[in-house]
């Protein structure tokens, strides 16, 4: 026999109240006390509900209640209210005592579920065995007679009910060491203190074997405060080493299932921790609806009619490789209508089957594969649970056991149960986050570009590598967008975070920057433009209180290149620069302002521009290619020059590949993007310019320029709707422009006429009434073009109208011998001495009018 005694903050806090049949505190426990706050000369002679609120007609009500009196009482759980206003959630158990002359008392015990919740193990276990556990009460007076006794114990030690009544511990039960068992109770009533102490005993119903069993033991206490007697509780403990062991099963739970947010991954780790330890062989079935991460699940219908899709995502054996199922994990699996499988999905209710039977016309019988596995294994118990989270029914989870000559019980349920319900919430999270992941996948497929194309300007290769490589979401974006002229804006940007946050933000930013790219505006201007949305929508983000601001941190660098002229101009928002690799293999990073990142404002932001030869390589990136936790971003970009340098004209997709291999971003931290731009030049036959005076006389001559090329060209097609468009732009230019105007075509994929002058001042498109004499002429311009634009430049502005390509298109080449000083010379147009708004590039420009 074990004997403990311990002080009462040594033992779970369980509150004890004794009532009378008429509802009235007549016990009071110091546990009692802790747990509600109220002292017993506040509870005690006063109704319980005046504590217990729920308990006001429900003692009424099972005191005339046959069946709950044979039933002995009530447990359940319950919000109580404290004494000092806050409520507590309460494992409670209500068990009817009997006492002499057929009277009766109430006795309430009750646990704080949250303060066993702070213990390793689940506190719902804890709970569970405390509702469902029988408990032997007895209470005894000042003399440790027995005068309130419950018909637990007599189940437990074989004492009538009549033969304990009245009667002292030794008298009642020789022979069970019961005077150690009274000098514990006899502690307790002197000290006020708690005690636990176990021993032995026979129960009738199972006399083969000794049990054993651990009593508690309480000082009831009077109005006064004065000791009333000693309660005693007593569970049968006589499998409390295998309930330690269950215990110990579902703390390795917490720690087993759930490692990651992955539904088949979490339904093989079930399965792997309920073998051997509960099971022989275990199976996880998730609904069809499950790993793609759907919303909604299909109803069930209970009689079968209607079977549900069920995948096999959890398999487990104690003999590895050897198939004990019909089904492989990831295939779809058999549901019959007449096996549990429906029943339990649609009642959301587990079934305990302890013998498995497969004689004919049982449901086993009905099914040919199982029945098959069933006999070839020695497949004899099992037991079918549903796996429930947030009122949805996500699949069945099946336990079997072969070897293990026990069947299942009651208790094994309860276990199999918690282990279940301990996945299921992993389970649903893995569910939800498919759904998240799901939709931020095609949230940032719609927002980055499908495949870059190449242009009349540059080629383009590119990489891109979420830090979530598992998850592929990010914050970087890149783009190539087509301008006016035949020129390219190359952009890449770098949001802060991941996931589907950083995603939407980075596609807001990224259309963004294609608006004000379209606007034709040059790079410092449009990130200037491009941190100012951001700041006005970081503001009403923060107004509209949603927690989630636009931006966080946002980096930019944004470039122009023109085919025509060889230049690039480019401007940064706190972005690492651009390398820049000539034909040769030089590797130069530009001197280029930093800038602020987006959002910070007040900072002005500087572009830089330059000329680089046809060949010469721009490699965009992010900082997460070059910068990592164990390596400077100095060493990354010298060695990211290193790689762009060493094959230089290697086709763009290899050099990539190349980049990615030499700086290894295995786990990275941050996002990895690379884009790769090679610049191409316009054939310069593909391209004539024209100075022209500022002279009304000399719109008919630009007519005549622009006819001559156009029919070298093998325009003709086009002529009319050009000489109109080139008119109307010439006109404007010498009317309501200023200093020198010049002319230039650019033929590539479209025919582009564009005029430039010194002023800033754009024209507008204006919607003029039949009697008005001017302001038609860009309204002529929009009508007779497929797109048309103006844009600033360092001399002034540039007004340009495009128009589409005839199909087919006639080679580009065979023009070139043809010498364009015999056009110029035939229009005509007098000596203009103030120059060209375009740089003087023979290759690009025709010769000036002399």
């Amino acid at each position: 026999m074990t004997n403990i005694v311990r002080g009462a903050g040594e033992v779970p806090d369980s509150a004890i109240a004794m009532i009378d049949s008429e509802g009235t505190v007549v016990g009071w426990t110091s546990t009692a006390q802790r747990l509600l706050g109220y002292a017993a000369g506040e509870v005690v002679g006063r109704p319980v509900w005046f504590v217990l609120p729920f308990l006001q007609n429900a003692l009424h009500v099972w005191a005339a209640s046959e069946q709950r009196r044979a039933r002995g009482g009530w447990s359940g759980t319950a919000t109580i209210p404290h004494r000092d206003g806050h409520t507590l959630q309460v494992s409670l158990r209500v068990s009817l005592l009997w006492g002499r002359d057929g009277a009766v008392r109430w006795l309430v015990s009750g646990t704080n579920i949250a303060a066993l919740s702070a213990v390793e193990v689940a506190g719902s276990v804890r709970e569970s065995l405390l509702t469902r556990t029988p408990i032997g009460i007895v209470v005894r007076d000042l003399e440790l007679r027995c005068a309130w006794v419950n018909d637990v114990s007599e189940l437990q030690d074989g004492v009538p009910r009549d033969k304990r009544l009245g009667r002292r511990l030794p008298d009642s039960l020789p022979g069970l060491e019961s005077e150690a068992l009274e000098a514990v109770i006899g502690q307790v009533l002197s000290s006020g203190t708690t005690a636990v102490h176990e021993y032995r005993a026979w129960p009738p119903a199972d006399q083969r074997r000794e049990h054993a069993f651990a009593a508690s033991f309480f000082c009831l206490s009077d109005v006064d405060g004065r000791p009333l007697g000693v309660c005693s509780m007593s569970v049968d403990v006589t499998g409390n080493q295998r309930a330690r062991e269950r215990l110990a099963i579902l703390s390795e739970a917490s720690t087993r299932i759930g490692s990651t947010l992955d539904v088949m991954q979490t339904s093989q780790e079930l399965a792997d921790l309920a073998v051997p330890l509960l099971a022989d062989y275990a199976a996880v079935d998730l609904m069809e609806f499950v790993p793609l991460g759907d919303e909604t699940a299909p109803g069930i219908s209970p009689t079968g009619q209607r079977s549900p899709a069920l995948r096999r995502a959890g398999l487990a054996s104690i003999h590895p490789g050897t198939p004990e199922s019909p089904w492989a994990r990831g295939e779809p699996i058999f549901v019959p209508p007449t096996s549990p499988w429906i029943g339990v999905l649609s009642s959301g209710a587990s079934h305990l089957q302890p013998v498995l039977d497969t004689s004919p016309g049982t449901w086993v019988d009905n099914d040919p594969a199982r029945a098959r596995t069933v006999r070839e294994n020695g497949m004899h118990s099992m037991l079918l649970v549903p796996i429930r989270a947030r009122h949805t029914t996500l699949g069945v989870a099946v336990f079997v056991r072969t070897e293990e000559p026990m069947p299942f019980q009651e208790d094994d349920l309860l276990l199999a149960e918690e282990l279940v319900t301990r996945a299921a919430l992993s389970l649903d999270n893995a569910r939800q986050y498919t759904r998240q992941h799901t939709a931020a996948l095609a949230l940032q497929r719609k927002l980055l570009p499908h495949g870059l194309k190449d242009s009349a300007a540059i080629e383009t290769a590119s990489r891109y590598l979420p830090a979530d490589v598992d998850n592929g979401v990010g914050g970087d974006w890149f783009d190539v967008i087509p301008l006016s002229g035949a020129r390219v804006g190359i952009v890449v940007g770098d949001v802060v975070g991941h996931g589907i946050n950083a995603a939407a933000t980075m596609g807001r930013l990224r259309m963004a920057v294609c608006t004000l790219a379209d606007m034709d505006l040059p790079p410092d201007e449009l990130l200037s433009h491009l941190d100012h949305t951001v700041r006005r929508q970081t503001e009403e983000d923060n107004e509209a209180g949603d927690g989630n601001p636009m931006v966080i941190g946002a980096t930019c660098l944004y470039i122009v290149y023109d085919p025509v002229t060889r230049r690039c101009t480019m401007a940064r928002a706190g972005h690492p620069p651009p390398a820049v690799v000539d034909p040769q293999g030089k590797v130069t990073f530009p001197d280029l302002p930093t800038g602020a990142p987006l959002g910070v404002g007040s900072v002005p932001f500087e572009a830089v521009d330059m000329e680089v030869p046809e060949g010469t390589l721009l490699a965009l990136y992010t900082d997460g290619l070059v910068e990592t936790r164990d390596r400077d971003i100095d060493i990354g970009m010298r060695k990211l020059g290193a790689t762009l340098a060493a094959q230089p004209h290697r086709p763009l997709d290899d050099l990539c590949s190349s980049v990615i291999e030499a700086l290894p971003t295995e786990s990275p931290s941050d996002d990895v993007t690379l884009l790769l731009a090679r610049t191409r030049v316009l054939n310069p036959c593909q391209t004539v310019s024209w100075d022209l005076p500022r002279d009304p006389a000399v719109v008919s001559g630009a007519r005549g320029l622009v006819a001559r090329q156009l029919t070298r060209w093998g325009l003709e097609r086009l002529i009319t709707d050009a000489e109109m468009i080139a008119s109307e732009l010439v006109t404007n230019a010498i009317r309501h422009g200023a200093g020198p105007v010049a002319l230039r075509l650019i033929k590539h994929r479209q025919l582009t006429c564009e005029v430039s002058d010194a002023s800033r001042s754009f024209p507008r498109l204006c919607h003029t009434r039949s009697t008005d004499e001017y302001g038609r002429g860009i309204l002529l311009v929009s009508q007779l073009s497929s797109c048309w634009g103006c844009r600033w430049t360092s001399g002034g502005k540039v007004v340009w109208a495009s128009q589409d390509l005839p199909r087919p298109v006639e080679s580009e080449g065979e023009t070139k011998g043809e010498s364009q000083s015999e056009s110029e010379s035939d229009a005509g147009i007098p000596p203009d001495p103030g120059g060209a708004a375009w740089p003087k590039d023979p290759e690009s420009r025709g010769k000036e009018l002399a």
